[in-house]
């Protein structure tokens, strides 16, 4: 007698195997192509290739100086702690199990992308909402979220200043000019103007400050006047056609900058842009006068910045709060990635930790 298969074995249906998407080359170079880094969990292995590499897989990020922040911050089970810039949540999930049990964790930040995903990640890693508060906010707004969460004062308050690597490796979000992107640079994509229209109607006056204050460039009035005079004929609408004018720009009145120093000068550029375009220097002005009115007695706050622009607005407001009676203490000394953590995420070669006691 023939054997026919069962209801049951009929209802069974077998998994589809599933092909990664076809790339040019050995490994993908597009963002959208990056499947292990997308998936982290079932590639973990491969994952941990990459940290271990020194490198930051594609969509994530990479906390630096967490140990000198967790002592700096000294938290303790019970207290509140705000965390101004999420990010990724990589130094949230360092800092909350300091605060359990008891105590809290407020995450801000202003990218309505990247924050529900890091909710979510933090969700999924056990802090519930009695101990992780998010709060889409820039860091402006401090004082307003506090208030609205009925709080006065907190324990202790982190901001990281960096851009997170979500946001610059995803092409889409125009921070980097290694892949051709629409020219946006903005942490908030809802808010205006974009880094093109800004650059579209920039003054040559305007566009020299920013790029001397907010990127140290020493070429700044050269690039200012050509950049301006070329927009009209080639407006800047995109990521690659604007580092090639750079570029050109160089090849033409300095011939004699070679490629890496030209893409010095295109990254400062990008920089300079980004801090223009989110008010960066602003909102950072903002966050030093609220600090005070947000930290009890007591309390610790830790800054992490990545451009002289923004440590030395930190080491002055540490350094007069000192003098004014307002913090008890701060370093004098600025706290750096020692060589381990440079090799192994040379993003953070740049970083500088101050800290300070409110009195």
């Amino acid at each position: 007698m023939a054997d026919f298969p069962s209801s049951s074995d009929a209802d069974a249906t077998p998994t589809p195997h599933r092909r990664r998407p076809r790339y040019h080359g050995k490994n993908p170079r597009r963002f959208a192509d990056k499947y292990k880094e997308h998936d982290p969990q079932r590639y973990a292995a491969d994952v941990a290739k990459v940290i271990a590499a020194g490198k930051t897989p594609a969509g994530t990020h990479r906390p630096i100086l967490v140990a000198e922040i967790v002592a700096a911050l000294a938290l303790q089970p019970g207290e509140v702690v705000v965390d101004c810039t999420l990010g990724f949540g990589g130094h949230a999930r360092e800092l909350l199990p300091q605060v359990a049990p008891g105590g809290r964790l407020i995450g801000l930040d202003v990218d309505p992308i990247e924050h529900p995903k890091t909710t979510a990640r933090l969700r999924e890693a056990g802090w519930d909402e009695t101990v992780f508060t998010p709060v889409r906010s820039n860091f402006a707004g401090l004082t307003k979220a506090l208030a609205n969460l009925g709080l006065s004062g907190v324990d202790a308050i982190l901001a990281d200043l960096g851009v997170s690597s979500m946001q610059l490796d995803d092409p889409a979000r125009g921070f980097t000019f290694k892949t051709d992107s629409p020219l946006d640079l903005r942490l908030n994509p809802s808010r205006p103007p974009s880094a093109a229209d800004w650059l579209a109607r920039v003054s040559p006056a305007e566009l020299e400050r920013a790029l001397t204050e907010n990127a140290d460039e020493p070429r700044a009035a050269l690039l200012a006047r050509e950049l301006t005079a070329l927009r009209s004929a080639r407006p800047f609408l995109r990521t690659l056609p604007l580092a090639e004018a750079i570029r050109e720009i160089l090849a033409t009145h300095q011939p004699r900058t070679d490629a890496e120093a030209a893409d010095d000068c295109v990254r400062r550029v990008f920089q300079a842009l980004r801090i223009a375009v989110n008010d960066e220097f602003g909102v950072l002005d903002l966050l030093l006068r609220q600090l005070p009115h947000c930290l009890k007695s007591g309390g610790r706050v830790a800054i992490l910045t990545f451009h002289s622009g923004e440590d030395r607005r930190v080491k002055h407001a540490f350094r007069d709060g000192v003098r004014d009676g307002i913090y008890a203490q701060t370093n004098d000394e600025v706290v750096r990635a020692g060589p381990a953590e440079r090799r192994a995420n040379p993003r953070s070669s740049s970083a500088k930790l101050r800290w300070a006691i409110r009195a």
